[in-house]
């Protein structure tokens, strides 16, 4: 995260301007929230996992409002290509991990999955 003095540095502008400059963009909604981004080695006991999900027919909008609802879910992204839906997963165990991805297969809709965990992160 940057200071808001920082920017006002790098954009040479006041620190005032900076602030104000947020504030429009948070009430106009262009920024709607903030989050924390951990180095990837913060949580070494964290289980981390991408799943490939293709999806049957026009059931996408159904698949996605389940996949979202599921707390083991820490992101979703539609692409294109082999799979319809790329999944990442975390959990604080293997056995946690197999119950996401059972509870994952059970949605109506989930043709096929494919999981890879996460051994390293280098970035």
């Amino acid at each position: 995260m940057t200071a808001v003095a920082d920017l006002a540095r790098k954009l040479a502008v006041s620190r005032g301007t900076v602030t104000n400059r947020v504030q429009r963009l948070q009430d106009a909604q262009v920024i709607v929230g903030y989050t924390v981004r951990l180095k990837p080695d913060a949580e070494p006991e964290r289980i981390r996992a991408w799943m490939g999900i293709t999806v049957e027919g026009n059931q996408s909008r159904a698949v996605i409002a389940s996949l979202l609802g599921e707390p083991g879910v820490s992101a979703l992204h539609d692409t294109n290509g082999r799979w319809d839906l790329l999944a990442e997963l975390q959990t604080d165990s293997m056995s946690g991990l197999s119950q996401v991805l059972d509870r994952i297969r059970l949605i109506k809709g989930i043709r096929g999955t494919t999981t890879s965990i996460h051994l390293a992160s280098y970035r």
